[in-house]
C-alpha cells in the first residue's frame, strides 16, 4: 500500500510542476507580446523570436507546443536549448541571435557570465530563482501561494535597450540591483 500512496503522491507532484511550467510558458508569450524590442534585434520583419533556455530544462516540450504556431507581430518563436554559459555561447553564435534567455534555477550561479556575455544586446532574461532579478535578471518568476508572480528590474531591462509595456509593469513587483552595484 506505501508504494502505491508514493506512486501517487509523484504523479501529483509531476502534474503540479508540469501546469506550473505551463503557466510559465504562458507567462513567456504574455511577455513577449508586451516587450518590445529594438528593431535592429531582427535580420527581417519576419525573424522568429528566438527563446533559449539556460540550464536544466523544466518545461520538457511545454513551451515548444505552448508557443507552437503561435506569433507576436507576425514573428512565429524559435526555442533552442543550452546547458551551460559554454554552450550557450555556441547556441547563440557571433549574433548572438536571441530575444528571450529563460535562466533555469541550476544555472543561477553562472548567471553574472550569462549576463556578462549579453551586454548590450537586447535580451529578455527571465529567470525563477529568488534574487534573480536583484542580481541584474529583468524578469524573475516566483511561486507565492502557489501562484506564479513576477518581478521585474526595470533598469535591467533600460540598460538591455527593452521597452516593457505599463501594462506589464503594473502587474509586477518591481525591484532593484542592490545601491551602487550595477548588474554585471
Amino acid at each position: 500500500m506505501p508504494i502505491l500512496l508514493a506512486a501517487t503522491a509523484l504523479r501529483s507532484q509531476e502534474a503540479s510542476g508540469s501546469s506550473e511550467y505551463l503557466i510559465k510558458a504562458g507567462f513567456i508569450y504574455n511577455f513577449a507580446n508586451l516587450v518590445q524590442w529594438p528593431s535592429s534585434s531582427f535580420a527581417q520583419s519576419d525573424s522568429p523570436i528566438v527563446i533559449v533556455i539556460l540550464g536544466e530544462d523544466h518545461f520538457g516540450n511545454t513551451l515548444d507546443r505552448a508557443l507552437d504556431g503561435k506569433k507576436v507581430n507576425s514573428r512565429p518563436f524559435v526555442i533552442k536549448r543550452a546547458r551551460t554559459v559554454t554552450e550557450l555561447q555556441r547556441t547563440l553564435g557571433p549574433q548572438k541571435d536571441c530575444q528571450i534567455l529563460y535562466v533555469s534555477s541550476s544555472e543561477m550561479p553562472h548567471l553574472g557570465e550569462a549576463i556578462q556575455m549579453l551586454k548590450g544586446v537586447p535580451v529578455l532574461t527571465i529567470g525563477e530563482t529568488p534574487g534573480f532579478a536583484k542580481d541584474g535578471g529583468i524578469i524573475n518568476l516566483i511561486l507565492e501561494d502557489n501562484k506564479v508572480r513576477f518581478e521585474v528590474n526595470v533598469r535591467a531591462a533600460k540598460d538591455a535597450d527593452l521597452n516593457i509595456s505599463s501594462r506589464l509593469l503594473a502587474l509586477a513587483r518591481i525591484v532593484q540591483s542592490p545601491e551602487g552595484r550595477k548588474p554585471e
